[in-house]
């Protein structure tokens, strides 16, 4: 009889990490993909509940409206100008934005328009260089 005497093997200790390799280099290709799909828009800065008025010490803002009806408008400081083509109004806003580029731009858009027209206001201000643009609110009734 002989006596077989098995070895004791030692216990592997370590991990292997090719499949956690594997699944990162899928999500950063995914990441890769989504991320510009993500920054496309209009940069707006939305005003807070309690929004606070423009401060009287900056240059008055270009006021680009939308009425009920669709018609685009543009103040500059306290005077208003006759309905204008989107194309105009793009042309004013990049016109005054090249001799005062700091210039505040604010969107009034009319309660009762579609807010695929204001939409459209703000696309017309982004191809015109317009770096961001505010909304216009009016302060709540008590």
């Amino acid at each position: 009889m002989s006596v077989y005497v098995r070895k004791r093997r030692r216990p592997v200790s370590e991990i292997n990490v090719v499949p956690y390799i594997d699944v990162m280099l899928v999500l950063l290709i995914i990441f890769m993909v989504t991320a510009p799909l993500i920054t496309q828009g209009v940069n707006v800065d939305l005003p807070k509940a309690e929004a606070q008025p423009l401060d009287e010490d900056s240059k008055p803002p270009l006021v680009a409206s939308v009425d009920a009806q669709g018609q685009y408008f543009l103040t500059v400081g306290d005077s208003q100008e006759e309905p204008l083509s989107g194309v105009d109004l793009a042309t004013l806003v990049a016109a005054h934005l090249q001799k005062e580029p700091d210039t505040p731009v604010v969107v009034k858009g009319d309660g009762a328009v579609a807010y695929s027209e204001v939409v459209q206001l703000m696309v017309l201000l982004q191809r015109a260089g317009v770096p961001s643009v505010g909304l216009m609110t009016a302060p709540p009734e008590n």
